[in-house]
């Protein structure tokens, strides 16, 4: 028996990284989980995973910054798997440079997929939520359902080159903060989690004047840190290294458990003890 037998998990951004590592860990201890990520492949390699050990996912593949996409993602969940329980908001990527280089769509693109999509997706969530609730409490049942909304330590100290990140991790805070007093009354926990330096194909080492890229909704993407920098990062951090995939998991997966049900409206801080 696991601890999330009988749950439904919709995990964003699961296809790669921390969020297939997310969805995994979920899976492993009995959640149901809708996987999502910009194209089907990843997703396809995550699902498979998951059905390999046992489980049980399906995939709602997209932009989740489209406007429809909360709807979409939420309504996949319930019609596969009759509710919704556990939304991790995990989708996202860097788009970095200095403010006075900083375009508007750079600003308009990152605030988008960090903080408008979280928002459109828990304002759907919230239409499935009610009802559920209400019905529950006609039959003697109170489910304590969980939200997870990535952070990062950008958005809690701040990070030079990533004003648009950062404003957006930092909007998911407060995010976090309201509805964890707007929706307490329904039995729901809402916490973040701020993550540091984790080791994924977006903070990848890269040579000197190299640079790493990604393509997002079109547009061609740098990404990766330049390897002095990352051997910087891990001198300061008491651990001596950067986090890996699985370890940002487990910490995830604390908010998701039943251990942190009286616990809500928190930002853990994940940087090693930085």
């Amino acid at each position: 028996m696991g601890q999330l037998d009988g749950r439904v998990a919709i995990v964003t951004g699961s296809g790669r990284g921390i969020g297939q590592q997310i969805a995994l860990r979920l899976a492993r201890d009995g959640a149901r989980v809708v996987v999502n990520d910009l194209d089907e492949a990843p997703a396809a390699e995550t699902i498979a995973l998951i059905q390999s050990a046992g489980g049980q996912a399906v995939a709602c593949n997209g932009d989740v910054s489209a406007p429809d996409f909360g709807e979409r993602i939420v309504g996949t969940a319930v019609n596969a798997f009759g509710d919704a329980h556990i939304v991790v908001n995990n989708a996202g990527y860097t788009w970095d440079t200095v403010i006075q280089k900083m375009t508007d769509e750079q600003w308009d693109a990152i605030l988008d997929v960090h903080l408008k999509a979280p928002f459109r997706i828990l304002r759907a969530f919230f239409n499935h939520l009610k009802p559920a609730v209400e019905r529950e409490a006609t039959e003697g049942q109170r489910i304590v359902r969980k939200v997870v909304n990535i952070s990062s330590t950008s958005g809690v100290n701040g990070n030079a080159g990533q004003v648009n990140y950062s404003s957006a991790k930092a909007g998911i805070v407060g995010m976090t903060k309201t509805l964890a007093k707007e929706w307490g009354r329904y039995h729901v926990t809402v916490n973040a989690v701020a993550f540091g330096y984790i080791q994924t194909r977006l903070t990848k080492p890269l040579a000197e004047g190299d640079a790493g890229k990604i393509e997002v909704l079109g547009r061609e993407v740098k990404i990766g840190v330049q390897a002095g920098r990352i051997a910087a990062m891990s001198q300061m951090i008491p651990l001596g290294r950067g986090g890996l995939p699985e370890e940002a998991a487990g910490s995830v997966y604390l908010f998701c458990s039943p251990d942190s049900d009286y616990v809500s409206g928190q930002t853990l801080v994940v940087n090693g003890g930085l």
